[in-house]
Parts: C-alpha cells; structure tokens; sequence
C-alpha cells in the first residue's frame, strides 16, 4: 500500500511538471489534416511542421495524421470538403477559384508583392482586416502565398516577343498575366503539369521557383526568366464544428500558431526557392535568364490594366475594391521594412 501511495504522488508531481501528457496517456484528439500537392512540397511541408508544433504545444492533447497529395481531398474540392467535415483542416489555393476568394486573391495582383515572407503577412492582415465572406463557415488557422512567380520553360524566352503564342501551365490571376504576354495559359493544378510538360501540351509553367526542385520541373524545363510578378495564396481552415469542440486550451495553441505559421512558411518558402533554383543550375544545367531594365518594363506595362479592371469588377460586386488595393499597398510597405 505504501508503495502504491509513493508511486501515485510521484506520477502526480510528475503530471504537475509536465513530464507526462495529462491527456497523452488517454485518448487524445484525432484530427485530419488534408492537403493536395506531392509531400515534399512547401505547402506539405508546412502542414508537417504545424502539426508537429501543435502536437508539441498541447502536450500531446491533439493528434494530427496528414494526408498529402490529393489522397483525402483534391485541390478543387477543399473548402468544401473541409466545410462537410470530410477532412477537419484542409489547405487551400484561392486562386484555383478566384471567382470565390475575391478580396484574399487581390494579393496576386501585380502590386509588387518582392518574396513569400512579405505576401504571407500582407495576406494575413488583409483577410484580418475584411474577413471576407467565404470563409465564414471555417476556422482560418493559417495565411500565406507563395514567392513571386517567374517562368520555366522547354524553350528560351529572352523577350516580350518570345511569349506569343506560347503554352504555359497558370492559374488565376496568373493566367491573366500570361494573357497580357501574348502567351497561352493552360488551367490546371499543379501535380498535373508534371505529365503535360512529358507529353507536351504546354512548353513551361508560370508560378514560383521552389516547382523546378520539388516536382522536377528542371529536368525538362532547362530555361528560367526571371520576371518576378505575381504571387499565389493559400489558405489553412478547419471544420467549424470541429474547431468549436475543442478544449479552450487547444483552440489558444492553434490562434496563438497563426501568425507564427504564417511568416514561417513564407520564410521557408524564400530559402526554398533561392535552393530551388541553385539546385537547378548545378544539377541540371538550367540557364537563369534575366531580363535588362528596358526589357522589363516592356513586360511591366502590359499589366497596369489588369489592377484597374479588378477594381472595376470588384467594385461592382459590392467590394470597397480600391481601398482593398491601396491597403496591400500600404502593407507591402509596412512588412517590406
């Protein structure tokens, strides 16, 4: 018996000190987390890293499994899985509906958005700032974009001319970008672009430079031109009722993670591009092709439209289309200090 009563003050001092999980021990909160690129992909491996922390933070309360590459939920169908609980979190692209995500896909305007880091804080106080609509149904636990995009292509493109006509993979406000070029954007997610460059539906992609590592692109896109322009966002949520069932002490870990989550991604997403891209030149030979400033601004000035229209038609949904730009304006400043 007194063995018995040592035993149980020593667990309890322990359980007092944090050595042992209070909840670990018993059962903890399972949660699913989907996501829809390869694994070894940044948004992946900043769903590895969230759910290691969180793990960590709760002292094994929460239980994360991952599921990467479109095994749970695709790149298309997320918000809305996630909305009818088939995943409890899921990540997100906005700019694969930018009909949908108007305000939030205002940051892949050509506004001068310089790297990840940057685009991700400027992404997330603008969600903060007018939580638009469509994410009134989810928890938002997570706010960041890519690096600028720049081009990847089969083929050499050293000038404004040498976009006519030219099959490029992009999405959203991308898309529109190629447009302006003279190029043909070609829609579809990312994990698909692999097989279309193989067989050659499209002669290169437009989206940031981490691609040309993480899905290989370099092996059969030998040329970069650097153009850095527009960025795409992305988005984590969880299922509101999975998110209001949570211990308070769980719900404080996951907000007290968001903006953390939130620039640390953006900061690996810069490092993992600048490896990118010397990976590439060292292993595969890539060429890097930089534009001269008179050969920029030609590119440059073929994209003020694209801003004024989105005002335009913004404006007409209802949206205070001009004070949303003026703000990533603002803040692209404030976080670029």
């Amino acid at each position: 018996m007194k063995t018995r009563g040592i035993t149980g003050i020593i667990v309890a001092v322990c359980l007092m000190a944090g050595f042992i999980p209070a909840q670990a021990a018993d059962n903890p909160v399972k949660l699913s987390y989907a996501n829809f690129p390869p694994a070894p992909t940044f948004p992946c491996v900043q769903m590895e890293r969230w759910k290691t922390e969180v793990e960590k933070r709760t002292n094994g309360k929460v239980s994360i499994d991952t599921y990467p590459g479109g095994t749970l939920l695709n790149a298309k169908n997320m918000m809305d899985g996630v909305i009818a609980g088939q995943a409890n979190i899921g990540n997100l692209c906005m700019a694969y509906q930018p009909g949908r995500f108007v305000v939030t896909n205002a940051t892949s305007l050509p506004l001068g958005i310089p790297n990840a880091r940057v685009g991700s804080l400027v992404l997330w106080d603008l969600w903060e700032k007018y939580q638009p609509e469509e994410f009134s149904k989810v928890k938002v636990l997570a706010m960041f974009t890519t690096a600028p995009n720049n081009i990847m292509s089969k083929v050499p493109v050293r000038r404004l001319e040498d976009m006519k006509g030219l099959d490029l993979r992009a999405s959203g406000g991308a898309a529109q970008v190629l447009s302006a070029w003279g190029a043909n954007p070609v829609g579809m997610p990312m994990p698909q672009t692999v097989e279309a460059l193989q067989k050659g539906v499209v002669k290169g992609l437009f989206s940031s430079l981490e691609v040309m590592k993480d899905f290989k692109f370099a092996e059969t896109c030998k040329y970069i031109t650097v153009v850095d322009t527009v960025i795409y966002p992305f988005a984590v949520v969880m299922n509101m009722e999975t998110w209001k069932s949570l211990p308070p002490d769980v719900q404080k870990v996951m907000d007290d993670l968001r903006v953390e989550q939130s620039e640390w991604t953006g900061n690996y997403m810069d490092n993992h591009v600048k490896e990118s891209v010397e990976w590439s030149q060292k292993e595969q030979n890539v060429e890097v092709i930089t534009l001269s400033s008179e050969e920029k601004a030609r590119w440059d000035a073929k994209l003020g439209f694209l801003t004024e229209k989105w005002i335009a038609d913004a404006t007409q949904k209802g949206l205070p289309a001009k004070a949303i730009v003026d703000d990533i304006r603002t803040l692209i400043k404030k976080h670029n200090k």
